[in-house]
């Protein structure tokens, strides 16, 4: 399972690399037309993905016990988004054997 879940967060962490590199020679982020931002689905999916960040970081913040660790993840996070959160993965997923329980991962250790 832990080699699964190092492949999956390598491919989300390089395709969203691939996606916000490409999305940025297009147009830069500031410069969204305000038919766009301000489009009821575009709102509804602006708060669904930054909920979606903070219930990862409730998780995170469990497992971090440096207030240090927690508020530099948390602004990476709101920041970089799923960039931030494949990266606190893959730190956390190398630096346990490929034969590791998933407890391993999702428990803080005591």
């Amino acid at each position: 399972m832990i080699w699964f879940l190092r492949v999956f967060f390598i491919i989300v962490l390089v395709s969203m690399l691939g996606v916000t590199s490409w999305a940025s020679t297009q147009c830069a982020l500031w410069a969204l037309p305000g038919s766009v931002g301000g489009h009821p689905w575009f709102i509804a999916t602006l708060f669904d993905t930054y909920w979606a960040f903070l219930t990862f970081y409730c998780w995170l913040a469990y497992k971090e016990r440096s207030w240090l660790a927690r508020l530099g993840w948390l602004a990476g996070i709101l920041l970089l988004g799923n960039i931030a959160m494949a990266v606190y993965m893959l730190i956390l997923l190398f630096r346990v054997p490929a034969t590791a329980r998933m407890e391993d991962i999702l428990l803080r250790k005591a």
